[in-house]
């Protein structure tokens, strides 16, 4: 696949890594110089430097045989132009990231096949977190239906007792598969002799119904939040405060400048807006956090919200929450009391990976830690794995079947499990491997 990326900021960047590494024929547009040769010293595509939304830097990108143009620039007017451009050349698929409601509406009619907004996903991936009080990831597939799991194991957890085949034969009502470990910053797909430690990041996928069992078996620890602190004056923040309330929490905002908190004490009238630096103690202690507590560190600032987080855990927070821009800062977060992170590039990557696998994907989910990805994918009648067990199938090593949607009902299977036209598989599989899993399911 051919694909345009406009705007090498923190989310075209990620995503021209991403794609280029997983073999597709990338091209980048960057209107900043020093940013474009910088990328171009670290990925294998092509980067110019120019005007996204020109003719003739379109023309020179090969916009006229390009599956998709992708437009993540900072400014939603330059990414509608880009993928209006881009369709009158030829491009047969546009992306847009659009932040303005006024101007996502109509953007249909301007060449845009597909508007994102990553920091709405972003709040909405916030509440079912602080919902779950504990778990750092909880990603939903088969409309709801499955659901991925993910957490730092605990000293005590059950899930530490043994190889995961022994550990499945011990639990009585089996609903549950591991698909990986994050330990040390390596990436390790789970199958039957693996051995959960504590400290490691586990992702696991589980049914709708069993999500509690699910963290019990992790040892993660559930809180009854009744509070967010929201760190920043973003838009993010913003969005995330709205959503908060909504799930019936008080909802705290704290930012250091004076202008930015007097317009969201204007916007957001419910909560409790404080002039002052989420770094300080002194500004946190009047606040007597407890358990029941989140602080959820979202400003545009890295360094801010790490120290944030470290600061409220210290002082009694229940949970606390990062935003991060940077992808070396994760693997920060382990083993400082921080329990979740969000990432912006991370939800964008998302929407659009959907777009660029090939096959009937329904869905993709990335993760702060692992370059690994979740899919879901329909089963084609024309496949070679219907009618096979997962045991037949010649999976790659790399892969792992965490969860099958059937006919209106869904369930995590083992080997034995027997493919049918019109599954919905979802699969968590390694870079290397996701193309020739997506073929062996579509082709």
């Amino acid at each position: 696949m051919r694909i345009i990326i406009v705007g090498a900021g923190a989310v075209g960047s990620y995503l021209a890594e991403r794609l280029s590494t997983g073999g597709q024929d990338v091209v980048v547009i960057e209107d900043n110089e020093a940013r474009a040769a910088e990328l171009q010293e670290s990925i294998d595509a092509l980067v110019l430097h120019g005007n996204g939304a020109s003719v003739q830097m379109l023309e020179k990108a090969g916009a006229e045989d390009t599956d998709l143009l992708i437009a993540v620039t900072s400014s939603d007017g330059a990414n509608i132009l880009a993928c209006y451009t881009g369709t009158q050349l030829g491009a047969k698929t546009t992306i847009a990231r659009i932040e303005d409601g006024e101007l996502r509406e109509g953007a249909d009619r301007l060449g845009v096949d597909l508007v994102i907004d990553p920091s709405a996903t972003a709040a909405e991936g916030l509440v079912g977190i602080v919902g779950l009080g504990g778990a750092s990831e909880l990603i939903e597939f088969a409309d709801g239906k499955l659901v991925m799991v993910g957490g730092r194991v605990d000293q005590n957890a059950a899930i530490t007792a043994g190889p995961l085949r022994e550990l499945r034969v011990r639990q009585a009502e089996w609903g549950w598969v591991v698909a990986a470990l994050v330990r040390d910053g390596r990436t390790i797909v789970a199958h039957g002799d693996t051995v959960v430690r504590p400290g490691d990041h586990a992702l696991l996928m589980t049914t709708s119904e069993r999500v509690d069992d699910a963290t019990r078996l992790l040892g993660v620890k559930r809180r009854h939040i009744d509070r967010a602190i929201i760190v920043g004056g973003t838009r993010l923040a913003e969005i995330t405060a709205d959503v908060m309330t909504e799930a019936g929490l008080s909802v705290v905002v704290i930012d250091e400048e004076p202008d930015r908190c007097r317009y969201l004490a204007g916007r957001h009238p419910y909560a409790l807006v404080i002039n002052g630096d989420p770094t300080d103690p002194d500004v946190l202690a009047e606040l007597d956090l407890g358990p029941k507590d989140v602080v959820l560190a979202l400003s545009g600032w890295d360094e801010v919200n790490l120290m944030g987080c470290l600061v409220a855990k210290a002082s009694g927070a229940g949970m606390a929450i990062s935003r991060f821009n940077r992808i070396a800062y994760v693997g920060l977060l382990s083993g400082l009391g921080i329990d979740a992170a969000v990432s912006s590039r991370l939800m964008a990557a998302s929407a659009i990976l959907r777009f660029v696998r090939q096959g009937q994907v329904e869905q993709v989910a990335t993760f702060s830690d692992t370059d690994a990805e979740a899919i879901e994918i329909e089963v084609a009648a024309s496949s070679e794995a219907v009618e096979k067990s997962l045991m037949d199938l010649d999976l790659p090593v790399g892969v792992i079947i965490g969860g099958i949607s059937r006919d209106g009902t869904t369930f995590v299977p083992d080997g034995s499990t027997v493919v049918k036209a019109g599954d919905h598989i979802i699969f968590f599989s390694l870079p290397r491997d996701i193309v020739e899993s997506s073929r062996l399911f579509t082709a």
